[in-house]
């Protein structure tokens, strides 16, 4: 299967939604960090963003797991860096991801090292195991003994509500809940893994922003629709001096001269807008939604440049 140029399989996804309880159910912790698959061939790795593009080159600190395995294997987890706690950090894995020079990826793998949460196993030896159960994937690949410094599988619980705690309690991005007998599905997103938040957040699409105090005051967001983006609401916190000058520069070059969005914007959010092209994702902290779907006390938490416009969905 390569449905999506390069990767061996485009990953499956979760749907976001409330945590499910039962024994139909096991539970893994979310890793806040960039999906990658790798496959393993011959004891060599290459591993795969989302999208599809081969990024092996962008985490040589990887290379040891296709000996580690002794198997060719194709694998599904979350590349990450953990700070001094254990824990997950994005801006810190945001140095990483792009990297496409050996040279720079060596560098920073000795200062910055990732580490890869291995969750599913969707070929061994030769077998796709996308058709079994995620019990019997996981049970193979929980016998493979993939521990290091470098790669690791995270254990599963069957526990949510403990585990959701415990994610609140160790600072963690949240749960995803697996269906016991769900098939891997891939490229698809699937009600058979809900993925709960510890935070309420979303990703949303850039169709303009405002100057104020300083050159970008506030952003203009929206989800897609039928006829355009969908408006959202109006961003102005969190957006630190490092995340206006990096918005900037990818905003800079989609300046349009009319909004992207399907309806008229309020005055008191477009006065001043400079319009952009829909192409750039941005990730939100909000407290909730109104009746009309617009987001109450946003703020800024990262720029996506690791996600299409095309995978926000309104959840």
């Amino acid at each position: 299967m390569n449905s999506v140029p390069g990767t061996p399989y485009p990953p499956m996804l979760a749907t976001a939604g409330q945590l499910p309880v039962g024994g139909a159910w096991a539970y893994e912790f979310k890793w806040d960090g960039v999906r990658a698959i790798a496959q393993v061939s011959g004891g060599s790795v290459r591993l795969f963003a989302r999208k599809g593009p081969e990024i092996t080159v962008a985490y040589p600190e990887l290379a040891g797991l296709g000996a580690a395995l002794g198997h060719d294997a194709v694998l599904d987890g979350e590349v990450a860096v953990l700070d001094e706690n254990g824990r997950p950090s994005f801006r810190a894995l945001a140095e990483r991801f792009h990297v496409r020079d050996a040279a720079r990826a060596a560098r920073l793998s000795r200062s910055l090292p990732v580490t890869y949460m291995i969750f599913d196993l969707l070929e061994l030896d030769g077998v796709e195991l996308c058709g079994e159960p995620y019990t019997r994937r996981r049970a193979r690949l929980d016998d493979l003994g993939l521990a290091s410094e470098r790669w690791l599988v995270p254990p599963s619980f069957d526990d949510g509500e403990a585990m959701y705690a415990a994610a609140q309690e160790n600072r963690l991005e949240g749960v995803v809940a697996k269906r016991r007998t769900s098939v891997y599905r891939p490229g698809l997103r699937s009600p058979d893994w809900i993925k709960v938040k510890v935070e309420r957040t979303g990703e949303f699409v850039v169709g303009g922003y405002r100057p104020g105090a300083r050159a970008l005051g506030a952003l203009l967001v929206g989800v897609p629709g039928a006829d355009g983006l969908e408006f959202r609401g109006r961003v102005g916190g969190g957006i630190s001096a490092a995340s206006e000058r990096e918005l900037l520069s990818v905003l800079g070059p989609l300046i349009a001269p009319s909004p992207p969005f399907a309806t008229a914007i309020p005055r008191e959010d477009s006065r001043g807008a400079v319009w952009v092209r829909p192409e750039v994702v941005v990730e939100l902290k909000f407290a909730e939604r109104t009746a009309d779907r617009r987001l109450r006390f946003p703020r800024f938490l990262r720029l996506r440049s690791d996600k299409d416009p095309g995978e926000v969905i309104d959840e």
